[in-house]
């Protein structure tokens, strides 16, 4: 049974919904029909970064304000999530023979660390790589892992380690982060493009990705190299934690004209939950002034490049960094976005290709928290926000689950585009 009351009671109140007792009453019985027998799945999270935390247990729930995780088997639980991928994500470092090598090492230990924690907690989680996978797994009750890469960097120029992600258990890989790469440019890279779009090593990574049956994630990506992409890949494509820009003008985030393209294309987008991505949040010139000289005490640029470089600090210094962090959020408080103001992006995507390209990708552990949905414990508002706004069942199991898994499938049949009458 999963438990969705409380905290979707809690979220209606924080959001000023104001419906009559009745309606509401039905309203939520009926969300949570349809979140109980639906097969959820997050196609983003970034928690393998806490799993060599000292102290980070994924067995037990963990205060997502204390502890600055977002997922954890209780959580995904009590918020009815089924499955989840986690990232093996690495921030781009030298464009360097031995730049690569050492991104190629962490990669495969963040792996390893992935691999011991699925036997240590074989009862309560299992490794999928198929849809098929997913579905067996859940029946029993366990939660479900994927694994997606994100940053083709670690792969350096060695187009073989490809294969070797994927005889991990990665079944997508984001081509780039937030810098270029020696595969593609990125949307946020601050010195601009370098290939307009793919370089040459990138269309070989696009089409042993395609040959492999590897997903390809196109969050990140600058708009050529998205539109590269979509010319080269034979099957449909991923943005596996992204949003509309339209809703929100941020260059993570597909323009009109990209979300056409990717429909065409049979792909889908997974709605990124991270609040600036979201909605357009007003500066706060304190909290900025404040993280910056966290940052700069720390040695580090910004947020996640501080999540990968608490591993290198002592003991006692991620304690101290971590309290600091924490106590910077209570001083200064994010302002975040809501589960409303999300469904606001379902809303227009579905509008403008229809609900079959569409899904969820929060990227939690990696900055994605919503007012109303802090963590996994409460993604069931999504549902019952689905159903206010007049969704029906098989299209609200088709954004948890349903669209990704058409690609999914696709993509290791070796489905093109052509075939699927796009």
């Amino acid at each position: 049974m999963k438990n969705w009351l409380y905290p979707t009671l809690l979220a209606c109140l924080s959001t000023g919904v104001s419906l009559a007792a009745d309606d509401d009453k039905e309203l939520l019985k009926k969300a949570k029909k349809i979140h109980e027998k639906a097969f959820t799945v997050d196609t983003h999270a970034d928690t393998p970064m806490l799993l060599s935390r000292g102290g980070f247990d994924v067995t037990k729930e963990n205060d997502p304000r204390t502890t600055n995780s977002k997922v954890d088997y209780p959580r995904m639980r009590k918020g009815g999530l089924d499955a989840i991928f986690w990232a093996v994500y690495l921030g781009q470092g030298p464009r360097t023979p031995e730049g690569h090598e050492a991104a190629k090492q962490k990669a495969l230990g963040i792996f390893d660390a992935i691999e011991t924690t699925l036997k240590k907690t074989s009862s309560e989680a299992e490794l999928a790589t198929t849809p098929q996978d997913a579905l067996r797994i859940g029946k029993t009750g366990k939660r479900v892992i994927f694994i997606g890469v994100e940053n083709g960097y670690p792969m350096g120029h060695d187009i073989s380690m490809l294969k070797k992600f994927y005889d991990r258990g990665a079944r997508y890989m984001t081509l780039c982060h937030s810098s270029n790469n020696d595969i593609c440019d990125s949307s946020t890279d601050p010195k601009g493009p370098e290939y307009q779009g793919l370089s040459p090593l990138g269309e070989q990574v696009v089409t042993e990705m395609n040959r492999l049956g590897m997903m390809i994630d196109v969050s990140h990506v600058s708009d050529s190299t998205f539109y590269d992409v979509i010319r080269l890949s034979k099957v449909p494509i991923i943005a596996s934690h992204s949003g509309a820009k339209a809703v929100c003008d941020h260059p993570r985030n597909l323009t009109d004209d990209m979300l056409k393209a990717l429909a065409k294309n049979g792909g889908v987008v997974q709605l990124n939950l991270l609040s600036d991505y979201v909605k357009t949040i007003p500066p706060s010139p304190e909290r900025e002034a404040a993280q910056k000289a966290l940052f700069e005490k720390w040695g580090v640029k910004d947020r996640r490049s501080m999540m990968g470089a608490m591993s290198k600090l002592s003991e006692e210094d991620q304690q101290k960094a971590r309290a600091e962090f924490m106590d910077l959020n209570k001083k200064y408080p994010a302002q975040l976005a809501t589960v409303k103001d999300a469904v606001d992006h379902i809303d227009h995507i579905v509008k403008l290709i229809g609900i079959d390209h569409v899904g969820m990708g929060a990227d939690f552990d990696g900055g994605g928290a919503l007012a109303d949905c802090f963590d996994v414990s409460q993604y069931e508002n999504f549902t019952v926000e689905f159903v206010r706004r007049g969704y029906s069942r098989k299209g609200i199991e088709k954004i948890w689950s349903g669209n990704f898994f058409r690609v999914m499938k696709a993509v290791e049949k070796g489905v093109t585009t052509e075939m699927l009458g796009k």
